[in-house]
């Protein structure tokens, strides 16, 4: 996918077939899913999965949000992605099941390394586990985890992978701030 040693400066970043299943995305994502209307969840869920995700069942992903490249997205079951949510996955982006994304946020899966001369494109995962709630206008960075039950609180920056579940995390860089009551094993 990614061209290896390339001059962004002249030349692209990606494959020849890489562009072209993109702007055909596009053009689907533009004409049938943006501008659908906001209960149509299977609708969506569909047009997704003709461009290769992989989603399970009662995925609600809303009109407004941004997926770079369906091939590349993992939704668990009972996921919510609110509008305006950039899913940039330059990777595989995978959400766990009863995830929550809220609105503005960003999950950026890919970068540049600005030790070469070229400005190397790369790119990894995210991970977000199990009842997750990324709460609205926080970033996400490329190769983070977050484990179960973390809530990440808005407008805030993950860069480092948070490995405590059941806990909530806020601030620039996100830092723990509290315990988050494991409502699976607490019934």
């Amino acid at each position: 996918m990614i061209i290896e040693k390339s001059n962004p400066h002249v030349g692209p970043s990606f494959s020849f077939s890489h562009r072209v299943r993109r702007q055909c995305w596009n053009v689907i994502y533009v004409v049938f899913f943006r501008y659908s209307f906001r209960p149509l969840h299977r609708w969506r869920a569909f047009l997704l999965l003709l461009f290769g995700a992989k989603l399970g069942k009662g995925v609600h992903i809303y009109p407004k949000a941004r997926v770079w490249a369906p091939w590349n997205l993992v939704v668990g079951n009972y996921v919510g992605i609110a509008d305006d949510v950039n899913i940039y996955n330059m990777d595989i982006i995978e959400f766990g099941d009863y995830c929550v994304v809220s609105q503005g946020s960003h999950l950026c899966g890919g970068s540049h390394d600005y030790n070469s001369a070229n400005f190397q494109l790369f790119a990894k995962p995210i991970l977000l586990g199990k009842h997750t709630w990324i709460c609205a206008d926080s970033f996400i960075g490329l190769g983070v985890s977050v484990a179960d039950g973390v809530v990440v609180g808005a407008r805030s920056v993950v860069t480092k992978s948070i490995d405590d579940p059941w806990a909530v995390y806020a601030g620039h860089p996100a830092v723990r701030i509290k315990d988050r009551l494991n409502v699976i094993n607490s019934k």
